[in-house]
């Protein structure tokens, strides 16, 4: 089951006013996603072309802090007080400064961590993050309407870039009015990360400039969050609707792709000699509205 999720921003930047199974590797995935039912329901895509070039044609970029938050709820958890969470956790960007962009929902694939509602917000700099963590209301509504239906959550941060130009930092515009976001969560052994690591997330950013009719926005990076190292490294993805995200999945290209992450994480197994974690990936995908 689907659940909808949520997008907006608040004021942060300066320039602008304003958002696989199991394998022998350790590989693991699932997914988060919906579609923006609040504006139209019925945005369809039928056919893709593969070009070089992204969805916003600017080549300067500006830095940017993802957040990701992945969720482990209660089974008791009632369609009420599901909803008191996300309300809570979406609107806190109206009380806390420093927040560009936020997108949170329901996990829609069983996974083997059993994680079930994802939240993704946007920063403008590791400051901000920090200040966010630390906030007396953020804090308050962890324990007050997350962690009462909530049994366990992990944190990922990281940098990345995106086109200096308001509607791609912000996350508005017709571009980011309806679609899915499809996370990718990686999890490398210290000892494995080199090549192969580098060769599959160029491939994954390759594949952004490949499609742009089907990808809004991309943005990956490494894990900084000190407290919370079970995963180095993640991926977000903005797909237009869950139509492109279905012709994403089937295309050659990503399959060639994933077959090139389990590659990497197979060599990275052959590399290890004393730790049992080599590569972690989960997939996750929900949809914003």
């Amino acid at each position: 089951m689907l659940l909808e999720a949520l997008t907006s921003t608040a004021p942060s930047f300066p320039s602008f006013r304003r958002q696989c199974p199991t394998t022998l590797s350790c590989h693991v995935s699932f997914d988060v996603s919906g579609l923006n039912t609040r504006r139209n329901p019925t945005m369809k895509v039928t056919a893709c072309s593969k070009v070089e070039s992204s969805s916003f044609p600017l080549e300067k970029k500006r830095k940017v802090v993802e957040h990701l938050c992945l969720l482990k709820a209660k089974q008791v958890l009632s369609d009420k007080d599901e909803k008191d969470m996300l309300d809570y956790l979406y609107t806190s960007q109206y009380q806390m400064r420093g927040i560009v962009a936020v997108s949170l929902g329901r996990i829609s694939n069983d996974n083997v961590e059993n994680y079930t509602h994802a939240v993704f917000m946007r920063f403008q700099t590791k400051a901000d993050v920090t200040k966010f963590y630390e906030n007396p209301f953020y804090s308050k509504v962890l324990k007050e309407h997350v962690m009462p239906y909530c049994h366990d959550l992990v944190n990922v941060d990281y940098e990345s870039e995106v086109e200096d130009d308001m509607l791609p930092i912000f996350r508005k515009g017709e571009e980011f009015n309806y679609g899915v976001e499809f996370v990718h969560l990686f999890a490398f052994d210290d000892s494995a990360l080199g090549a192969p690591v580098e060769d599959a997330l160029a491939s994954l950013e390759k594949l952004r400039k490949e499609f742009p009719s089907l990808i809004v926005q991309s943005t990956q990076g490494s894990n900084f969050n000190l407290s919370s190292k079970e995963y180095t490294h993640a991926v977000v993805t903005r797909f237009r609707s869950s139509e492109a995200f279905e012709i994403f999945l089937g295309s050659t290209e990503y399959r060639d792709v994933r077959r090139l992450l389990i590659h990497a994480a197979y060599l990275i197994c052959l590399q290890l000699t004393s730790s049992s974690r080599a590569i972690k990936l989960l997939w996750m995908l929900f949809c914003p509205s």
